[in-house]
C-alpha cells in the first residue's frame, strides 16, 4: 500500500520553500512508505519470465512497379516465386507450470519454423508450439526439461482496480530480465484488435520485445499478458495494453487440452441500442440480422429482436453478447431472453461452432 503526504504537511513544505525556512525531515520509515518497493516481487517472479527467439521463412515476391505490364513481368514473377528469405523475431513469455508450459502472444511466434526459449539463467531450450489463437493473440509453448522450472500463477483481472500497482516483465529491445512498474490506467479498452478486445491499459513501460510477457499485480500473480502499445515513435509512451487474465486463462486451458480453441456461434449480426432523445436508454442488444440456416435462425430468432439476457444473466452490449456466446461450447443449449413487440420471451438456442474453426 502506498502512503500520501498529508495535506497539512504538504502546505508546510510549500511554505518553507517560499520563506527559505527548513522543516524537520521525514523519518526514514515514512519515506520508505511513500512508494512501493518491487525488489522482493521481482526477485520472486523473474525466474519464470523467459525470452523467446523465433526464426522462420517467408516468400520474397516483390515485383518492381516499373516491370508490371511489360514482357518481363512473367519472367521475374517466376524467378521470385520460389525465392525465400529467413526472418527472425523476439518476444517474451512466462512459465505457468513447472513441467514447461509457457504462455506468449500469437504474434510473437507467427509462422515460426523454430522457437527457442531462454531462461533467466541463460539456458536455451527449443520449444514446441502446442497451439495458438489469433483472435485473442495468445499462444502456448512447451519445453522438455528433466527438472521442474520456476512458474507463476494466474490472478483475477476482474478484481483489479484502476490505480492498482502493476509490474511488467520481459525482453524489451532484447534486454532480457527487464522489469518496469506502473499502475492500471484503465480497464475494458477496445483498440480495434478484434472481437474480443477487453484490454487492461497500463502506464508501466512496454516496448517492442515485451510482447507476450506477464503483467503482475502486487501479489505476484499474472493479471495480464502484455500485447500492444500506443506510440507515435514505436517506443513506450506510457500507454500499453495487456490481455486480461480472465480472458486468457480459459483460452490457454483449451490450447493445452485440444491444441486449438473452439468458440460458440449464433449466426447473427448485432449492434448496441442507441437511446432516443429524451428517453431513458434501454438495456439489451439489437439483432440486426439473422442467417437463415444458422443456430439462431433455426431457433426462431428474428431481425429486430432485442436480447436482454443469456441463461438469466443480463446482456448490455454487443461485445458482451459476442464474448458470452463465444465462451459456450459448441453443441450446448443456451436460453436467450428476447424482447419482441413489447413482450419478453425465452428462446432455447443450440450454439454452433464459429466458422473457420473446424
Amino acid at each position: 500500500m502506498s502512503a500520501t503526504l498529508p495535506r497539512r504537511h504538504a502546505g508546510l513544505a510549500f511554505a518553507a520553500l517560499l520563506t527559505g525556512c527548513t522543516t524537520k525531515p521525514w523519518p526514514a520509515s515514512a519515506q520508505r512508505g511513500l512508494l512501493p518497493d518491487f525488489a522482493d516481487l521481482a526477485e520472486r517472479v523473474l525466474p519464470a519470465v523467459v525470452n523467446i527467439a523465433v526464426t522462420g521463412e517467408t516468400t520474397v515476391a516483390q515485383l518492381p512497379p516499373e516491370l508490371r505490364g511489360t514482357p518481363l513481368e512473367r519472367y521475374f514473377r517466376d524467378r521470385l516465386r520460389n525465392r525465400r528469405q529467413e526472418v527472425s523475431g523476439a518476444g517474451s513469455g512466462f512459465i505457468i507450470e513447472p513441467v514447461g508450459f509457457i504462455v506468449t502472444n500469437n504474434h510473437v511466434i507467427g509462422s515460426a519454423s523454430r522457437v527457442v526459449v531462454a531462461l533467466q539463467d541463460g539456458t536455451e531450450l527449443t520449444a514446441r508450439i502446442v497451439g495458438s489463437d489469433e483472435l485473442t493473440d495468445l499462444a502456448l509453448l512447451k519445453v522438455e526439461v528433466p527438472h521442474s522450472l520456476a512458474a507463476v500463477s494466474w490472478g483475477s483481472s476482474g478484481t483489479t482496480r484502476v490505480g492498482s500497482w502493476v509490474l511488467a516483465a520481459g525482453n524489451p529491445f532484447g534486454l532480457g530480465g527487464t522489469v518496469t512498474s506502473g499502475i492500471v490506467s484503465a480497464r475494458g479498452r477496445e483498440i480495434g484488435a478484434g472481437p474480443f478486445d477487453d484490454f487492461i491499459q497500463t502506464d508501466a513501460a512496454i516496448n517492442p520485445g515485451n510482447s507476450g510477457g506477464p503483467l503482475f499485480n502486487a501479489q505476484g500473480e499474472v493479471i495480464g499478458i502484455n500485447t500492444a502499445i500506443y506510440s507515435p515513435s514505436g517506443a513506450s509512451a506510457g500507454i500499453g495494453f495487456a490481455t486480461p487474465s480472465d480472458l486468457a486463462r480459459p483460452v490457454i486451458e483449451q490450447l493445452r487440452r485440444d491444441g486449438r480453441v473452439e468458440r460458440g456461434w449464433l449466426g447473427v449480426s448485432v449492434q448496441d441500442l442507441v437511446p432516443e432523445d429524451g428517453r431513458p436508454a434501454r438495456r439489451g442488444v439489437l439483432i440486426a440480422g439473422v442467417e437463415r440456416t444458422s443456430p439462431a435462425g433455426r431457433a426462431g430468432l428474428r431481425q429486430g429482436d432485442i436480447v436482454v439476457a443469456i441463461n438469466g444473466d443480463r446482456v448490455e452490449t454487443s461485445r458482451a453478447l459476442v464474448r458470452t456466446v463465444a465462451a459456450v461450447p459448441p453443441g450446448q443449449t443456451v436460453r436467450l431472453s428476447v424482447l419482441r413487440e413489447g413482450r419478453e420471451r425465452e428462446l432455447p438456442v443450440q450454439v454452433g461452432r464459429r466458422p473457420g474453426q473446424g
